[in-house]
């Protein structure tokens, strides 16, 4: 008191100040109660403004004011002897005190509060709002109520109910135990247990100490309670009990049959073995519950002597417990070693009895867990998992389960004995084996509110281990799908385990992580995105999920390294057509395309960026970008303009082509293609062709093939200006891949017919030999557009090059391909056979003519239709090679183009007046006419017109019109009736051959 009196009034302030805020920060600590020192801290925070106040106004230093201070200073020393008492005293301790601790709290906020008033009251030159604060701080704190938790008194209670009904039995402690550990906040763990029941001990010698004999008594009954509880046992300590209990056995113990229960273990009422044996007042021992509802059915003597009682209190029989607890572990030990010996039987059904066996001793009593771990039977229960036998196996799995349950000691020694590594095996195997397998994999795992650190490390090195467990997720078993998700959502702590699951497909992990993971998770995450073959289903999981936003973002914001992860992953997404869409809707169109473009990208980077493009330009969204995306067709340019630069990697290169031909696809847009089309472009494209690189010049000829589609006219140009025939006649060649040698052949059938030079540049260049062998070809699309190509070589005016032709024997392979070739093949046959029967009425007659009649064998037979003798080599005669049966069918087909092929070379048999009479006599046998008739009705316009010119020709044969006009009656005349006036005059012409008509009639 002197020292307080010698320090100045405004340090004496500053001192209980700093108190004041030290106390209130512990009391946040304080995990026991808490409400209660939360209470307590928030009211001790109020005061210290209230000081800091009087402190700013220099209170006069009173004797009042000091005395009121140091009263203040007491309480708040009191305060925080409590708040350290419940910060380092033993958790089960602070649980026991309780009541006395909340107590302690109201008591002492209750005094600071009349302080506060002593102090207001005492500084009068505190002002009028300061006095009102601390007159509703004081209110409060005088009115505070403090009350200890429903779950701490709860179990409290329980206790107190224990002592005073004097528990003894194991369940009880047991189960009291584990509310305790749990109510404080102490792993249900043996270990941390008993080091909790150590520092109780410790507390109460300490009471002892200080001869606090009533509170000492008292803990001494708790500490013996809480002893019998399993959970207080260590692993070590219930291991040296039980070579204790194995080591009493005597020679004549030692078999396998339990020892029987000496006559004073039974309990008279229930004829068994007592668990809680207590005494009465006649010294007669019975079971605690059986003898209490004795009397509670108001049974007033001795169930054995009959003596009449009149003192009803029941003593517990400690010694005789302390007996029948020995004997109960006595065989207990029995069992363990006899299961022992039975698991190395090599009969199935001893393994399968000894599990059973051990299975319920970890039911009856936790401690024999540690005595069958100090047996040393786990190896051999991991050992019967490696068994074929499904029940063997089975159970096996359940008695591990129960050895581990709740018990890390033991999961360690099944994990260090090669434990975790046949369970994960189990996985694979059936439901009834892999169910218990995750199950017991999940407790294995689970240790102390986290994970067992040798089980986590030993899962993740089993390889298997995650494909398993996620090919389970896809188990109709709710349970073991829950069981095998716990375990992947604890493998989720580390990024390799989270690429593992994406790498069998399942996706959800490797989302959170590229969404919300640590930048280098998200690279992580996303080069393993780049490396890792995707099935369809997942790259759709993938980008539902919402992994491309990040992406993009990377690829827009991030360093080298994030950039060239994430345009991986984006590559190998991009495949996918819904992704597609969303990386367009992340922005990520312009991100790749400047990549792609920038002067400062590394290679690696141009060539995923290429890919991506070509990705999104060659799927089924190329109209979606081009109408979203590339408008002006600036993005044609800077494709073209990065072909110019011969540096880039062949990668970029053929992706951009490809990305280029895509653009060039027919559903694309006009202002895109009129780019292409331009003569800078072609001319840039047909450079390319040199290029030593294969699928850049594949991809070149495919787009040129594409463009020429609607300007072959330019692009022909272009091929002779730059020279460029021989190159793509060696394209034809048979070293050439099928789909390169299409594309030119298609290229060169787009090529004008009338363009002379081009033709002899082609010619010259060999051309013709190249495209028959394509004729020749087995596949339907090399025929095709081997058939278009030659046609312009079949051209009536150039006899020679038919003869060519001819000679190449391409009269057999183009009605081989009208008979059993495409439709599209068909109508290209038909046309080049048209082009050949247009020459042969002149060669014919040329044949005629100059055949000497002098020689005496008979002249070869006359062509029926050219009036001359024909051949396919000499005049090409179309009637000889057997193409009228064919061309006959094409007026059949549905479709127009078809059959105006058909006709158009049908009609070269009767063009010519000469050769009319015999041309329309053999069509007439071959029945095309009715099916020219059948034109009239089912064909398009086009054809329609066709066949009525080809019947105005056939009417002027001789029989004809007698045959076929009441045929041809109706339909011409509703042709006459159309609105086509072309067509209505056509018809009414024919009509009129026919003299069915005027031609002046005002039918018409």
């Amino acid at each position: 008191m002197v020292v307080l009196e010698l320090i100045p009034i405004g340090t004496l302030l500053a001192i209980l100040t700093t108190q004041v805020l030290e106390t209130a920060l512990a009391a946040q600590d304080v995990l026991i109660e808490k409400e209660s020192f939360k209470k307590i801290s928030k009211y001790l925070q109020e005061i210290e403004p209230i000081l800091r106040e009087l402190q700013r106004r220099k209170v006069r230093d009173t004797s009042a004011v000091r005395q009121a201070l140091e009263i203040i200073q007491e309480d708040l020393r009191r305060a925080h002897e409590l708040v350290e008492t419940c910060t380092r005293k033993p958790r089960f301790f602070l649980l026991v005190n309780c009541r006395t601790i909340v107590r302690d709290a109201q008591e002492v906020t209750r005094s600071l509060g009349k302080s506060l008033e002593i102090l207001s009251l005492a500084a009068i030159e505190v002002s009028v709002d300061v006095r009102d604060n601390v007159n509703k701080l004081k209110e409060q704190m005088l009115s505070a109520e403090f009350q200890a938790s429903a779950s701490k008194i709860q179990v409290l209670n329980k206790l107190e109910f224990g002592l005073r009904e004097n528990k003894t039995d194991q369940g009880f402690a047991n189960d009291l135990v584990v509310e305790i550990a749990r109510a404080v906040g102490v792993p249900v763990e043996p270990s941390e247990i008993s080091k909790e029941l150590a520092s109780f001990k410790r507390e109460k010698e300490l009471l002892a100490e200080k001869k606090e004999r009533e509170e000492e008594v008292f803990m001494e009954q708790v500490i013996a309670l809480l002893s019998r509880a399993d959970a207080a046992y260590t692993s070590d300590v219930a291991r040296e009990t039980y070579k204790e209990r194995v080591s009493s056995l005597t020679s004549s113990l030692s078999h396998d049959k339990p020892i029987e229960p000496l006559h004073t273990f039974i309990c008279p009422l229930k004829q068994d073995v007592m668990l809680d044996p207590v005494t009465v007042a006649t010294g007669k021992t019975y079971e605690r519950e059986e003898i209490e509802r004795w009397f509670k059915d108001g049974h007033r003597r001795d169930p054995v002597t009959n003596i009449e009682l009149s003192d009803f209190t029941l003593r517990s029989n400690n010694s005789l417990r302390r007996s029948i607890q020995e004997w109960t572990e006595l065989n207990y030990c029995i069992k363990i070693r006899r299961a022992s010996r039975l698991l190395h039987s090599e009969a199935e059904m001893d393994k399968i009895q000894a599990l059973n066996d051990l299975c319920e001793l970890c039911q009856e009593s936790e401690t024999n867990k540690s005595w069958i771990a100090e047996e040393g039977l786990f190896a051999d229960l991991v050992e019967a998992l490696k068994t074929h036998s499904i029940e063997l196996k089975t159970t096996s799995l359940a008695t591990l389960f129960m050895l581990v349950k709740g018990d890390n000691h033991n999961k360690e020694e099944v994990a260090e004995v090669g434990g975790v590594e046949q369970v994960v095996r189990c996985l694979s195997r059936e439901i009834r084996v892999s169910k218990p397998a995750v199950a017991l994999l999940w407790e294995m795992l689970q240790s102390n509110n986290t994970f067992n650190k040798l089980v986590y490390t030993k899962i993740c090195q089993e390889k298997s281990a995650i494909l398993l467990l996620v090919t389970l997720l896809s188990s109709e078993d709710v349970e073991a799908v829950l069981a095998a998700e716990h375990i992947l959502q604890a493998l989720c702590d580390k990024d390799e385990n989270v690429v593992q699951m994406a790498a069998v497909n399942w996706n959800m992990p490797l989302i959170n992580r590229l969404c919300e993971g640590s930048d280098s998770s998200k690279l992580i995450m996303a080069q393993a995105l780049s490396k890792l073959e995707l099935t369809e289903q997942s790259k759709h999981s993938l980008g539902d999920g919402g992994v491309i936003p990040p992406l993009v973002n990377m690829v827009i914001s991030g360093n080298l390294e994030d950039r060239a992860a994430a345009l991986g992953a984006l590559q190998n997404l991009s495949s996918l057509s819904s992704n597609q869409k969303h990386i367009a809707t992340a922005g990520g169109i312009d991100a790749v395309i400047d990549c792609l473009t920038s002067d400062t990208s590394p290679s690696k980077i141009r060539d995923s960026a290429a890919i991506i493009v070509r990705n999104l330009m060659t799927g089924d969204n190329v109209q979606f970008f081009i109408d979203n995306t590339f408008g002006s067709g600036k993005i044609v340019q800077n494709l073209i303009s990065l072909q110019l630069n011969s540096s880039h990697s062949s990668v970029l290169r053929s992706n951009i082509m490809q990305a280029l031909l895509g653009l060039a696809s027919p559903s694309a847009a006009g202002e895109v293609r009129t780019l292409m089309r331009s003569e800078e472009v072609i001319e840039v494209l047909l450079s390319l062709l040199e290029e030593s690189e294969m699928e850049v010049r594949d991809c070149v000829i495919k787009l040129l093939s594409c463009l020429s589609e609607e300007s072959g006219a330019e692009v022909a140009k272009a091929v002779l200006k730059k020279q460029m025939v021989k190159t793509l006649v060696w394209m034809l060649g048979d070293n050439v891949r099928e789909e390169v040698r299409v594309a030119v052949a298609g290229l060169l059938g787009s090529f004008p017919v009338e363009d002379r030079n081009l033709t002899k540049a082609l010619t010259d260049a060999d051309a013709i030999p190249a495209l028959v062998s394509m004729l020749q070809g087995t596949s339907s699309r090399t025929r095709e557009s081997s058939i278009s190509a030659l046609t312009r070589f079949t051209d009536p005016s150039d006899r020679q090059i038919q003869q060519f032709l001819a000679d190449l024997d391409v009269h057999k392979l183009l009605v081989n391909a009208l008979n059993f070739g495409t439709k599209l093949a068909k109508v290209r046959a038909a046309l080049a056979l048209a082009n050949f029967s247009k020459s042969t009425p002149g060669l014919s007659e040329a044949r005629v003519s100059h055949y000497c009649s002098c020689f005496k064998a008979s002249p070869p037979p006359l062509c029926r239709v050219h009036l001359g003798i024909c051949s396919v080599k000499t005049t090409f005669c179309i009637v000889v090679a057997g193409a009228a049966p064919g061309l006959v069918a094409l007026l059949k087909e549905p479709d127009s183009k078809a059959a105006e092929a058909g006709l158009d070379a049908l009609y070269t048999l009767v063009a010519e007046d000469d050769i009319r009479d015999k041309g329309v006599r053999y069509l007439h046998d071959l029945k095309a006419i009715d099916q020219v008739l059948q034109l009239l009705i089912h064909g398009s316009v086009e054809s329609k017109e066709k066949a009525v010119k080809f019947l105005a020709t056939i009417f002027a044969a001789k029989g004809m019109k007698e045959h076929y006009a009441s045929k041809a009656k109706i339909p011409l005349v509703g042709l006459a009736a159309a609105n086509n006036q072309s067509l209505k005059k056509k018809a009414a012409k024919v009509l009129a051959q026919l003299e069915m008509i005027q031609e002046s009639s005002s039918y018409f």
